[in-house]
């Protein structure tokens, strides 16, 4: 099954201040501000929803085809993202921009003074899913994640003209986009991911109902947190499945991307929906417990262990024939 990833590419600069913004701030002076922070550490970490998602996907024995759009700074990453199974044949360079960065500086008390660069990803708007498909001989499904809204707009458009399945996962642009945009992007989609938040977002601002949203779409996957995540196909019952629990909590960052990778694998196995959303649930465990959005790696043997534990032997029996991972 050729499934392409759109959406987001970026890097993540991450410093933390030993101290707190609040000390250096004069209220009746914030119109004159002008502050440095002396940072301790600097992290620099792979991100951006796209790339997150076709990693795990990868890692689960998938051959994603990333799609996106990036500057000449990607070559590392992009070796990155090969090595473990991502096809990036397809990714659009920027000739003047800088790929996309999020640069975030979080002081003693969490708090967090951040900057996000788009650059690149404006470019998104400028690529064509057709050269796509035929490059790998169709696309059985186009998952069109946060980007450039226009790119997203684009490519909705486009699946919809030439017959592509696609797959709905706004996420974070709901909150920039207004009523009739998020109908352009929701209607007529195989499947669409949000998490609760986000599902009371987009019903807010097209004045649809909870089940008038779901009925825009085939398939609905509702992300609930500590509640696990529900499953709503279209004339069917709801499928609620439980979150698996983890070993220990790191970092939440990427955790939702992780969702959808063991999701999509899942369809692309032809696995039904409860246990797409296990292994989903299972994969996102595994980014809770790093810090990171691409560092965790898997061992089948083990991951097959704790979804059994999470989910029952017939979880992990069923779902072992579809997943291959790095280490046995």
């Amino acid at each position: 099954m050729h499934v392409a990833i759109t959406g987001s590419i970026a890097t993540d600069h991450l410093m933390t201040f030993d101290g707190l913004f609040a000390d250096s701030l004069v209220v009746e002076q914030l119109d004159k501000i002008s502050l440095s922070f002396l940072t301790e550490d600097l992290q620099v970490r792979r991100g951006g929803v796209a790339a997150n998602i076709a990693f795990g996907m990868a890692n689960l024995g998938q051959r994603p085809i990333l799609v996106g759009a990036v500057g000449e700074d990607f070559t590392d990453y992009r070796s990155w993202l090969e090595r473990h199974g991502v096809d990036c044949a397809s990714v659009h360079y920027s000739e003047s921009q800088h790929t996309a960065r999020f640069i975030c500086t979080t002081d003693r008390d969490m708090a967090q003074i951040a900057t996000f660069y788009a650059g690149a990803m404006s470019e998104a708007r400028d690529i064509e899913l057709a050269p796509v498909a035929h490059r790998v001989g169709g696309l059985d499904l186009v998952v069109i994640g946060a980007n450039d809204p226009e790119g997203m707009l684009r490519h909705t458009d486009e699946c919809r003209t030439r017959g592509i399945p696609f797959a709905a996962d706004p996420s974070q642009q709901l909150a920039f986009c207004d009523g009739e945009t998020i109908e352009r992007l929701v209607d007529g989609a195989e499947y669409l991911f949000t998490n609760e938040y986000e599902s009371h977002l987009a019903c807010q601002k097209t004045g649809w109902s909870e089940d008038e949203l779901a009925g825009r779409v085939r398939v609905q996957v509702k992300t609930r947190g500590k509640d696990g995540v529900t499953v709503r196909v279209r004339d069917e019952e709801p499928i609620e499945v439980g979150i698996a629990r983890e070993v220990r909590r790191a970092d939440p960052t990427g955790v939702g991307d992780a969702f959808r990778s063991g999701f999509v694998t899942g369809i692309a196995a032809g696995l039904p929906y409860r246990r797409c959303a296990e292994l989903g649930s299972m994969l996102a465990t595994y980014v809770i417990e790093t810090v990171g959005t691409q560092e965790y790696v898997l061992g089948k043997a083990r991951f097959l262990e704790r979804l059994a534990e999470a989910y029952g032997a017939d979880s992990a029996d069923e779902i072992a024939p579809h997943i291959t991972c790095p280490r046995p």
